[in-house]
């Protein structure tokens, strides 16, 4: 997909995935399941991308760095990236996915503080950045568009504290195929073997996802390979059994 289009006030499905069948399920992934470019009216939407530039990144590349003090919000167009945050210590939570009409950086374009996370480039991305001070006027000159931000934000807060609740009730393993199975039902794809997860995501991001350890995550995925529930691949992973990842909580 080469550039934002909107469907159904949903992300628009990418070429590849043309004929393919999308698994439905509830939503509580890593992803806004609502982007921000798709909250907006048409002419509403034009406006803010016309206020900024287009930047391309490579695979990989860091987009926006953990602590820095810039303050421009990124749109994104085509591909996806990962946002983490790094303790002392070294160790690295993965927070959340943004792809396809998302819009990354906007708390410190609001509140002037420095980045409160790390954005990393999975695949090539292209997207418009807006400078702080064309995107805080946007704000003030078109309110229906800073509810809707307002609105994401809630959003997002709730999906924190659904998280939180996991973390506190559930096993590494509860954790880990829930995971999966929000994955399959945001980024999968049906095919005649499986469900295909086209993110690309290491193990140790997996780790940082569900707060485990790569050993931990590394012996959870053979572990459900041997059960013929999932299939790993070079650039993801296939579910083979969503109906025993639902019941294999009991993997730790």
């Amino acid at each position: 997909m080469t550039a934002w289009e909107v469907s159904g006030g949903a992300r628009a499905v990418p070429p590849a995935h043309h004929g393919r069948e999308k698994l439905a399920g509830p939503h509580h992934g890593l992803d806004d399941p609502v982007p921000f470019l798709a909250r907006l009216e048409h002419g509403e939407r034009d406006s803010l991308l016309r206020l900024g530039r287009t930047i391309r990144y490579p695979m990989r590349s860091v987009v926006i760095r953990q602590a820095e003090p810039s303050s421009h919000v990124l749109l994104i167009i085509h591909g996806w990236l990962k946002v983490t945050v790094s303790a002392a210590n070294g160790y690295e939570a993965l927070l959340a996915l943004r792809g396809p009409g998302d819009i990354i950086g906007e708390s410190a374009a609001v509140s002037g503080r420095p980045r409160s996370a790390t954005v990393t480039a999975l695949e090539q991305v292209e997207a418009v950045a807006v400078d702080q001070d064309h995107f805080t006027g946007y704000l003030q000159q078109t309110p229906s568009a800073t509810l809707q931000l307002l609105s994401l934000t809630v959003d997002r807060l709730r999906t924190g504290d659904h998280r939180r609740l996991e973390f506190a009730a559930l096993t590494v393993g509860e954790r880990l195929s829930g995971l999966l199975l929000d994955l399959a039902r945001s980024h999968g794809t049906v095919t005649d073997e499986g469900i295909e997860i086209d993110v690309p995501l290491s193990q140790l991001e997996l780790a940082g996802s569900v707060g485990a350890s790569r050993e931990a995550v590394t012996r959870l995925l053979k572990v459900l390979r041997d059960r013929g529930v999932i299939a790993t691949r070079r650039r993801g992973l296939l579910v083979l059994r969503p109906d025993l990842l639902r019941d294999s909580g009991g993997i730790d």
